[in-house]
Parts: C-alpha cells; structure tokens; sequence
C-alpha cells in the first residue's frame, strides 16, 4: 500500500477491541483503517500446528513469533520480549497478530457484577468506575449478540434482556461435580461465547477439547472471526504494520502515526480520530514511545498514569483425585464454576474470587509427569488411566486492587526494529494473598466432598497467571488520575480514543475481554460521525449531516 495512507478513522491493533469496534464505525459510512503489527493467522494452519506439536500445554506454541513485531514467548525458553522488572514475575502470554490474542482464549464472556464498579465507595478499597453497570449494560449485550453468548442466570450480573443462545450441553464430569457439591456449593455453567447451536454461520461446539490453543471448527468467537467481519463490511487493513511513534500537532490533536514495516522502512498515515486498540501492554509501551517536547513524559500521559495500575488475576490451585471416575477432556475445557465469593462485605478485607473446574483431559499432564518420574512399563499404563479417569482440578481467579507501582515501562533493551521492549514491574499484595488463604478452606471442603485423596496444592506463595491484562490506561473523571474519560477519549487528546481493556479502572474477578469489547463499543458509539437524515426545507427535502 502507499506511504500516504489515510482514513477518517486510524485504529491501531486488529484484536477483538478494535476489530468490532471499527466494524460498528464503517457501518456508518466513514472510512476506517487498521494497523497491525503482526501477520495473518490461518485457522487451519494453526489446528495443524498444535495437532503436531510435541507441546500441547504450550497453548502459544503453534503461534509463530515475526521478527519486526514479537511477542512473549517462555518456552521452549523466554525470547525475554516481556522484562521482568520483578518483584514477582508477570509472565503475561499474547499473540502480535491479526485478530490478536483471542484466538487462543477460553470464550469465557462474564459481565462484571454491579458492585466490581463501586468498591471504593462500598468497601473502601480501589477505585470506583466512572459509569454506572447500567451504563454499560446495552453494550454488554450487543456484544453478546455479536459473539452468541451464554451463560447461567444466577451469576450477580443482572440482564434487561436474556443471552442470545442457550448454553453448551454440560459434560458428564461436571454435571458429577455439581451434583456431589450441592447443596454446599451452587456450580453453574461459565458465560461463553461458544456456540450451542448454529449461529451466525459458525456450527455448535463438538466438543474437541482443545479450546485453548485453538478451536479447529470455530465453534467459539474469536478475533479472527471480528477482524473477517470488519474487513467484509469496508475496514481497510494494512498488516506488518508496527507503528512506533503517534504525531501530534501543536495544540495536542493527533494528526498522523508511523510505523515500520519488516524491512524498517518508515510510514506515514493521516486520519481524523485515532484509536489505540492494542492490549493493556503494548498501548501503554507506544504512548510511551511517543514522548516529545510538548509531553516529554509520552502522550496522553499528563497525570503520569500511562502504564501504571496494571493488573491480572493470580490463582492458585488444587489438584486431587476424586472417589468416582470422572473423566475429564469431554467437552469445553473450562465448562464450568462456583461464583457465590464474587462480592460481599468481605472486600474490604481480601480479594474476592471465582472457582474455576478444569475440564481438560488428563492424559498429556499425566503422562508428562509419570515420564518425569520415571515410571514405565505396566505401571505407567496403570498409573496414567487411573489419573485421567480420576484426577480433577480447580483454581481460584482472584482481583488485584489497581497500585500505581504495577506499571508497564520502556526497557533500555530493544527488539529487532530497534523499539524499546515493555518492561513489566509487577507485585502480589496482602489483598490478594488474603483472598487465596479464604479460597483454600473453599479447596479444602471442595476436596472432602469429592472424597478426594492424593491432594497437591499448588506451591505455597506461587501464583499462576491467567493473562487478563488489565489496567495501565485507566478511565476516570478526574484527568489528574486518569489517562482517558469513560468514553474511552484520553484527557490529553481530544481525537485519540483508547479501546482495550487497559482503560479498566478494576480488575474485578471476571476474564476482561467482554468487557474491553463492551466497552469499546460504547466508545464506538459515543464517536460515530454524523448521522444522514432526511429534513423538509421551504425549498423541498434536502439531505442534511446532525450530529447524532
């Protein structure tokens, strides 16, 4: 494509954040580019590549890693895109590529529930958002719609309207669970995009197993599925696009970006609005990036909160082997969870968080740790049906209050282009190791009632990462402490939007990414262009442009 690329609308990032929300501005009439660092993702090559793969808990593994836009890779060995400043690692995993990380999640599309948006003035901890859970409530749904949702009813997110689809047959192994929990615990089925039943041109969920790295039928909504459709509907989209620096002209409006192409060679492109729609690292790492002399600190970043407050969910888990065969690995991988400790007085005194069951087969996990330690022969064959017949596991998914110290920054290391690699500077408070130890008593009465035996605890003080990258572009109504309002519009910039889940003021205890899209659209709408209407004039019908 030229050197002089231009577009009503600029968005940086083809995930599912910018995807859909470009896809809902060109359905308007204006026009819309993308900027994607990485390169297309075939959905056939992928299946191919982890059917072949030697590493098949290694869900990045069949995901390549381009030279001129990398992302974090730790195994075989860490690739060390992501520096770790310490004092507890941040591990995060996602993918530079078109349609971004989704490709590879679990399609778990949970709502925040009401009280996740004012836990300061409920519990005194945190902050509260800048909009209300009835706000947001539309936008959860529209994007529910788009992706075929569903989900149980009894999770503390209220509805206006009901899920579009209804939910996943639930696999044998968890209806046993729900079944010998009850009446102590209320096990529900997950929210997710997966279809239950031919929508939207997708076929139902087949039960593969193999959710994350990879859907092989597209039975889940992912980004490479928004991308496709924005891309149908008009979005123009340039890949191997790094962009490395946002232009700004005198007054602090947003006239052009650039980027770098394989080969280094430097583009220009112009646009109207500009959104920033990578995820809450590499957004914050480019407005960063974009230091000049009117703001030496980066843009949008006057209250110094670019790349700060950034936040996941740790978990810690138990693995037990159960007093009936179970079976997992029929199904979705993670089909189902208790969510009775989402919210409650106790906030002000430890996280609250979500179980989560696995339904993942046991078989590979087995059989790597019974070669590990030595066992073979007849016993190994024992060993391995009676772990995947009865082995079974849960983890708990627990919030981390926003801390400024949790930040996103520039490394003095630098990747094949010659652009900073994000260094990541990350703790575990005593919030959220208190919400652990309330979790473990859960453990522990989960594994009583399941008649468990061989109990193993995930390592004490070691928690898990779940890649919900959250935070490091907070929204707010006080620019002082806050990089953009609740429309997604950065204080700074009055044309430069931000759509990622970075602008999440909270992490809550739900996976992010519905609403990241949520809120993206809303952002979406709150920009739309003009509207075309038909008014009477004394001279007849004319066609006028209102702001709508």
């Amino acid at each position: 494509m030229s050197d002089q690329l231009s577009a009503d609308i600029v968005v940086i990032g083809s995930g599912i954040c910018g995807s859909l929300a470009a896809l809902k501005l060109v359905k308007q009439g204006v026009s819309v580019l993308i900027l994607e660092a990485g390169g297309p993702i075939e959905r056939g090559r992928i299946v191919a590549a982890f059917r072949n793969s030697t590493r098949k808990s290694d869900w990045m593994s069949p995901y390549t890693c381009s030279e001129w836009a990398p992302h974090p890779v730790y195994k075989p060995v860490d690739n060390g895109y992501l520096v770790q400043a310490g004092p507890y690692p941040y591990p995060a995993e996602y993918i530079r590529g078109v349609g971004g990380t989704t490709w590879h999640w679990a399609a778990q599309a949970w709502r925040v529930v009401p009280g996740d948006m004012r836990i300061h003035s409920l519990y005194g901890v945190g902050v509260d958002w800048p909009l209300t859970y009835e706000e947001l409530d539309p936008f959860y749904q529209e994007a529910e719609e788009i992706w075929g949702v569903s989900g149980a009813e009894n999770t503390g997110s209220p509805r206006s309207k009901p899920f579009p689809m209804e939910p996943v047959t639930e696999p044998y192994a968890m209806r046993r669970i729900r079944e010998r929990l009850a009446p102590t615990y209320a096990v529900v089925g997950n929210t997710t995009a997966r279809n239950s039943r031919s929508y939207d041109g997708r076929p139902a969920c087949c039960g593969n197993n193999s959710c994350q790295p990879i859907c092989p039928i597209d039975a889940q909504y992912h980004g490479g599925i928004a991308i496709q459709s924005a891309v149908d509907a008009g979005v123009k989209m340039q890949i191997n696009a790094v962009v490395y620096r946002i232009e700004h002209d005198d007054s602090g409006k947003i006239v052009a970006v650039h980027y770098f192409d394989p080969d280094k060679k430097s583009h220009r492109v112009t646009g109207k609005t500009f959104i920033l729609a990578a995820n809450g690292i590499e957004s914050p790492k480019l407005l960063l990036l974009s230091a000049s002399d009117k703001y030496p600190n980066g843009l949008a970043n006057s209250s110094g909160m670019v790349g700060r407050n950034l936040m996941d969910h740790p978990s810690t888990s138990v693995t037990f082997d159960a007093d009936e065969e179970l079976w997992l690995g029929r199904g979705p991988q993670s089909p189902s969870s208790i969510n009775t400790m989402r919210d409650g007085a106790f906030r002000k005194e430890h996280a609250p968080y979500r179980l989560d069951f696995t339904n993942i087969s046991r078989v590979n996990s087995a059989t790597d740790s019974l070669i590990a330690n030595g066992v073979y022969g007849p016993e190994f064959e024992k060993q391995l049906r009676h772990r995947a017949a009865f082995e079974m596991s849960l983890k708990d998914v627990l919030e981390v209050l926003p801390n400024p110290e949790n930040r996103i920054t520039l490394s003095s290391q630098k990747d094949a282009l010659g652009i900073p690699k994000p260094q990541a500077h990350y703790a575990i408070d005593d919030y959220t190791r208190r919400g652990a130890q309330a979790s473990h008593k859960d453990f522990a009465r989960i594994v009583e009632l399941m008649g468990g035996t061989n109990v193993r605890y995930s390592a004490e003080g070691s928690f898990a990462n779940n890649q919900h990258i959250t935070g490091t572009m907070r929204m707010g109504n006080d620019p002082k402490t806050s990089v953009c309002d609740s429309f997604g519009r950065t204080h700074d910039h009055e044309n430069l939007f931000i759509c990622s889940t970075g602008v999440m003021p909270t992490a809550a205890t739900m996976n992010s990414t519905l609403t990241g899209v949520a809120l993206a659209l809303r952002t979406a709408h709150h920009i739309l262009p003009d509207r075309i209407i038909a008014r009477v004039s004394p001279f007849g019908s004319s066609i006028e442009h209102v702001r709508g």
